[in-house]
């Protein structure tokens, strides 16, 4: 080969001259390879004849080979190269793979004044402030006992304060071995910082003094954070914007886009000293995430404090809305994937509201007029007040406040999570809930306290006010509820829960059916699909229209009829149809397996199911480990108790994976990842109202997976389960109070639906959003690990099965008449639509 390429590059001037040069070329060639042969033959005859080395000086002979050599050399070099690795790693590298612990904190300096130029990081005033606060930090941890651990402090902002003084927002950096990360906890680095404040005993003040800097103890917060909030607020970031606002009432303008290119952007906002920040939401486009991809975080603060947080937007807003800062000072947390996402509002300083009225209210009861929250329209922030002096024409009429969604109980032990309210001396809670209330004041001139009590921002409130008769609340004709509100007395015991907490339908015997008689047939047996009368005058014309009312099927076109389970029943009801549409629901596919075992592992009484038996029933898996159960609402849906997320690590998505058409744990056909956990906004987490929350999937399972994959049915508002009907809850939790492990198949136990009225014999005052289920022997229930599972009910004759009941608590397991209690779902089927549709 390298002969032709010599050839080619000969010159094209004498051809003879070219011949002999190549010809010459190769008899060389050829020669060279002649004699190499030649030498490799002697130089094998030589070796042959030659004495070999024995022992030592054959080994040494091996080794110096030259291909050994280099091997040798090689070797010796990789191992120099391990070691030295190995050093740098333990003397420098492990140093730097210490995790790091981010902290960001506040403190208000009292008596010290703030002057304009502190809010320009680049200013002299600024350095010098910052250097001497960021000294007095730094002093407090090098002289702690996480001294070691401590690594900087950097000072973020100098605000002003509506209290006077400086507002300082400032960074810290730990790093932190493993094993030494309980030493630098939220906690103990907070407690570290307030116990190196020196406070005067004397005169009793929250300001002390940090080395000569006096600082306010009640102002200090510091929350533990993550490394980007870190990364992304530090000096020089790219994603950090500065606003403010110099003029109450003037509005600015607010827009931010995703073609901005930041995953995680910041804008801090800063007001006029002495006033308040009015944020107004006029649109935000993102995809829901819960919070993880797409989100809107909004600080009390100008630093992402876990603490401070205001108000959080993890899905589209397409009505206005406003929020209200707590100070001069606010801090918008954005991510926004690259998606053609924005956000569109407006800012503004406004004066802190002196919220105070007196007011007269009309002789005439039925005139109302109206009070509303601070601040309204706008959301209540974390520090708000209200005072309101009433009085009424006489001494004989007390004052009557009917709220839209809002009611207020005496307090007990706990706090007031959603509004303090002092009237007379007496200090009540207020709560949000779904259905109208009336508060009473048997006093004609009370006055009338509110404090904000919330940690974040919350739902405003409106009340309207009127006068009432003391001694006569309701008209002779009328029933007092337990909500205040009155209602006829004709509708007591008819069914309906006309007083929004059922104390209509309370201790109410069992209603006669009227059957032959002049009176109509009693509501509770109209159309329930069983024939109570023996003439069948109960079950007649149920497909006629009538009044809408909680009892009575609503069709699509808004019109209602008499039956109460016309829902997926196999027959058109509904003028339009709109009965029998989307119900490729409840029908399982059980598939029986030879020799499979049903005997005593039992969950509270329960037997073991077969495959294919419920394949609505999803296992929860927190962290990979078994946590609460769930049902198959759609391809994408999944419905559970809101209590299995109400801590602030479970409400991440990012945690949770769900296991579908899973008989034994391990065996899942299909595990999703949680996109969004959306909890109902009333749940209540000391009294477990509300407690209903949904999960969308990352992506919807395989239509393939049918029948072992299936949604159960979504019961109508007007669902009614009779005695008739079959139910079962299922789960893979305890078997008992005691056991101390879990089943691997999933368990089935049939409980029977009790009456509201046993139910509250058992656990005195549950809300109509829930139901007892159970055995008054106790022997079948649901346990610990079976929360957010499904009660399940079959419609009579073999009909299709309906989600009747999501686990909720109870008193122990299969105790003696305390029943399980769940969340009646027939309650939240309009919320259930509103997500999944």
């Amino acid at each position: 080969m390298g002969t032709e390429h010599e050839e080619n590059k000969q010159p094209s001037g004498d051809d003879g001259a070219a011949q002999q040069d190549v010809a010459s070329i190769a008899d060389v060639s050829v020669e060279v390879s002649t004699v190499d042969h030649t030498l490799q033959k002697l130089r094998r005859m030589y070796r042959k004849t030659r004495r070999k080395p024995k022992g030592l000086k054959r080994l040494w002979a091996y080794l110096l080979n030259v291909p050994h050599i280099s091997l040798i050399i090689t070797a010796v070099v990789s191992v120099l190269m391990v070691m030295v690795w190995s050093l740098l790693w333990v003397f420098i590298f492990r140093r730097e793979s210490n995790s790091g612990a981010y902290f960001a904190g506040m403190f208000r300096l009292a008596n010290i004044e703030f002057i304009p130029e502190y809010r320009q990081a680049e200013s002299r005033e600024f350095v010098s402030m910052a250097s001497k606060v960021q000294n007095a930090v730094s002093n407090v941890y090098k002289m702690s006992a996480v001294a070691r651990l401590y690594k900087e402090a950097v000072i973020s902002d100098l605000s002003s304060n509506n209290k006077g003084g400086v507002l300082v927002h400032f960074w810290m950096v730990f790093v932190v071995p493993p094993l030494k990360s309980p030493e630098v906890c939220e906690d103990c680095v907070g407690a570290i910082f307030r116990d190196s404040i020196l406070t005067s005993l004397k005169n009793r003040s929250s300001v002390g003094y940090l080395l000569d800097l006096p600082v306010d103890i009640d102002s200090i917060v510091i929350n533990a954070v993550q490394r980007s909030d870190y990364t992304s607020n530090v000096e020089g970031s790219q994603c950090v914007d500065n606003m403010y606002a110099n003029l109450h009432g003037a509005r600015v303008p607010l827009n931010v886009f995703s073609s901005w290119g930041g995953v995680s952007c910041h804008v801090k906002l800063t007001a006029v000293p002495g006033s308040l920040i009015r944020l107004t939401i006029a649109s935000f486009l993102i995809e829901p995430s819960d919070c993880v991809d797409d989100a809107l975080i909004v600080y009390d603060a100008l630093l992402p404090m876990r603490g401070r947080i205001l108000h959080s937007l993890c899905e589209p807003v397409s009505s206005v809305f406003s929020l209200v800062s707590t100070s001069n000072v606010m801090l918008l947390s954005f991510r926004m994937t690259n998606d053609n996402k924005r956000f569109r509002g407006h800012f503004e300083a406004i004066a802190d509201e002196i919220c105070m009225s007196q007011i007269e209210t009309p002789l005439i009861p039925d005139i109302t007029h109206q009070i509303y929250s601070p601040f309204h329209p706008s959301l209540l922030p974390p520090q708000c007040s209200c005072t309101w002096k009433f009085e009424t024409p006489n001494s004989a009429l007390g004052v009557a406040l009917q709220f839209q969604n809002y009611v207020l109980k005496p307090k007990d032990i706990k706090g007031c999570d959603q509004g303090w309210w002092k009237i007379n001396e007496i200090v009540f809670c207020g709560n949000y809930v779904g259905y109208h209330t009336v508060f009473r004041i048997a006093d004609h001139s009370p006055e009338v306290d509110f404090r904000c009590s919330s940690h974040n921002s919350v739902q405003p409130f409106q009340a309207s006010y009127s006068s009432y008769n003391i001694s006569q609340p309701c008209p002779d004709s009328h029933f007092l509820c337990s909500t205040g509100l009155c209602v006829e007395k004709s509708r007591r015991c008819d069914g309906l829960d006309d007083c929004q907490d059922e104390s209509d339908e309370l201790f109410c015997s069992m209603p006669t059916m009227n059957c032959g008689g002049n009176r109509p047939v009693h509501p509770l047996f109209v159309c329930n699909g069983e024939r109570d009368c023996t003439d069948g005058t109960d079950e007649s014309n149920c497909t006629q229209e009538t009044i809408c009312s909680a009892i009575r099927y609503q069709c699509s076109s808004g019109s209602c009829i008499l039956k109460k389970n016309a829902k997926c029943d196999g027959v058109h009801d509904c003028k339009d149809n709109s009965d029998e549409v989307n119900c490729a629901c409840g029908r399982p596919s059980p598939v029986k397996k030879v020799g499979s075992f049903t005997g005593p592992e039992r969950i509270v009484g329960g037997v073991n199911s077969v495959e294919g038996e419920w394949p609505w029933q999803v296992s929860l898996h927190f962290s990979g480990s078994l946590y609460c159960g769930a049902s198959v609402l759609s391809s994408d849906w999944l419905i559970s108790a809101a209590h299995c997320f109400s801590k602030e690590r479970l409400s991440d998505p990012r945690y949770w994976s769900a296991h579908l058409g899973m008989l034994t744990q391990g065996g899942a056909k299909h595990v999703a990842e949680i996109q969004r956990i959306v909890v109902h906004e009333y749940y209540n987490t000391y009294t477990f109202d509300y407690d209903i929350a949904l999960l969308q999937l990352k992506r919807p399972w395989p239509s393939s997976l049918s029948p072992m994959v299936q949604p159960v049915c979504i019961p109508s508002s007007s669902h009614t389960v009779t005695n008739n009907h079959r139910c079962w809850v299922t789960g893979w939790g305890y078997r008992s109070e005691e056991d101390k492990v879990l089943p691997s198949v999933l368990q089935k136990a049939e409980v029977s639906v009790l009456s509201q009225t046993e139910c509250k014999k058992s656990y005195g005052p549950v809300s109509p959003r829930m139901l007892c289920a159970g055995l008054p022997s106790g022997e079948r229930d649901a346990c610990r690990g079976d929360s957010g599972g499904p009660l399940s009910c079959q419609a009579p004759g073999g009909g299709r099965w309906f989600l009747i009941g999501i686990v909720s608590w109870g008193a122990g397991c299969g105790r003696p008449n305390l029943p399980g209690v769940y969340t009646r779902v027939s309650k939240f089927t309009s919320w259930i639509y509103s997500y999944i549709n």
